[in-house]
């Protein structure tokens, strides 16, 4: 269903938007970097590309498991403290390059991702509840844009400080944590949402159901959806050193890519506020099929081609599936925003060790084929995702059901009084 044309300017011009989207670029950055890690790592530690690739599935992973709980957090006790997980995550990733020894390296980058894991629904939470009415698709599209920038930056300064200070150029990495996470916890004390006070009898009562089929349906889709974006960018820069590129082309191939996700999901956004979010996400993936098989069949100068159209189609999904969960599950944004981005995300960290080993088994062009099967899977269960009007009913008739728990809970308070 069409709705009013949204301007961009109002959405740029929401300055709490804009301080929640500074912190996803900063804390998605970390994420952008480790790739680009993974040819000194291999180095350093004498490591194959499965065993590298447990770094990766130790900080995506541990961001992506933790999320749902620290969603239940922030729903229960707020997310004054939002600024903290910048530090957090600022201060652990910076002591990577400092490991004696893979298995504390492995431990490090895990401890690291936790602050990943705390930021992400509390940023969400906030981006969703500073958004104005019938801008939510377009608002939440530049929040995660953000964080798909601060992921594009990632690269580029893993491939800068490992240059010039090698592996301990990862201390670098301290200053924007504590930086702008200093900043957030000056700016968004006012701002802070969540930390509702627990629900009565008669609220949970009236307001307990969740139309758990969607939700799947929707934590299945973006959990499809993000392994061949995660797995082509994991192993970008280890296939294209293998073909004998420097590490400038491969940088700048995966900065590329991730900056055309930012942009794809900025215009996609505005679409699905227009048309609808399931006729555009249909489209989108089934178009990413062919682009990712020119991908792996056409290496070389042709993926500035189709690397960028992979991340414009198959990664601008992702806001769209965020602000879908947190309309089915209505009072419980953070919940929604930990499920959505930590379930769908954890699929990413678990296939990037299982690709290295496959192509340490075969070849890199083989294991990224398999690629294809998950994306066409992606395709089939998102036929399934709800439209834009059976939504709106489910979240309306939660509101209503809520209101009333409320209501009852008023007039038995009144009537013991």
């Amino acid at each position: 269903m069409a709705s009013a044309r949204v301007s961009p300017r109002d959405i740029f011009a929401n300055r709490p938007l804009m301080i929640v989207a500074s912190g996803h670029l900063t804390v998605d950055m970390y994420s952008g970097m480790i790739p680009v890690l993974f040819p000194a790592l291999m180095r350093e530690y004498d490591v194959s590309l499965g065993e590298v690739g447990l770094v990766a599935l130790a900080y995506s992973g541990a961001a992506s498991v933790s999320q749902p709980i620290f969603g239940w957090l922030a729903d229960r006790f707020g997310t004054r403290y939002i600024g903290f997980t910048q530090i957090w995550c600022g201060l652990l990733f910076s002591t990577i390059g400092f490991a004696p020894s893979f298995a504390i390296l492995v431990l490090l980058a895990g401890l690291a991702g936790l602050g990943s894991g705390m930021f992400h629904p509390m940023g969400a939470m906030n981006a969703s509840a500073v958004t104005r009415a019938g801008q939510e698709n377009m608002s939440m599209s530049v929040y995660v844009s953000a964080g798909t920038i601060g992921f594009a930056v990632g690269p580029l300064a893993g491939a800068a400080i490992t240059a010039l200070f090698g592996l301990h150029g990862t201390l670098v990495m301290l200053v924007p944590g504590v930086l702008i996470g200093g900043w957030l916890l000056t700016a968004m004390r006012d701002v802070a949402v969540g930390g509702r006070p627990r629900a009565t009898s008669a609220q949970r009562a009236v307001g307990a159901a969740l139309p758990l089929g969607l939700i799947a349906i929707v934590v299945g889709v973006m959990m499809l959806r993000q392994i061949p974006v995660t797995g082509i960018e994991s192993f970008i820069p280890a296939w294209y050193e293998d073909l004998g590129y420097q590490a400038s082309f491969y940088s700048t191939l995966a900065t590329v890519m991730v900056l055309a996700s930012a942009a794809g999901a900025l215009g996609v956004g505005g679409f699905a506020d227009r048309y609808g979010r399931r006729t555009v996400m249909l489209v989108t993936m089934t178009l990413t099929i062919p682009v990712v098989w020119a991908f792996i069949t056409f290496p070389g100068p042709w993926a500035f081609l189709f690397g960028p159209m992979i991340g414009f189609l198959a990664s601008s999904t992702g806001p769209l599936l965020l602000v879908m969960a947190q309309q089915l599950m209505v009072g419980k944004a953070g919940m929604a925003s930990g499920l959505i981005l930590g379930l769908g995300f954890v699929s990413g960290a678990i296939a990037t060790p299982i690709l290295g080993a496959i192509a340490d088994a075969t070849s890199m062009t083989t294991a990224l084929t398999w690629l294809l099967v998950v994306v066409a899977a992606s395709v089939a269960v998102a036929w399934f995702l709800p439209s834009e009007r059976t939504v709106r009913a489910i979240s309306d008739e939660a509101i209503a059901r809520r209101d009333v728990g409320a209501a009852r809970t008023t007039i038995d308070t009144a009537e013991r009084a």
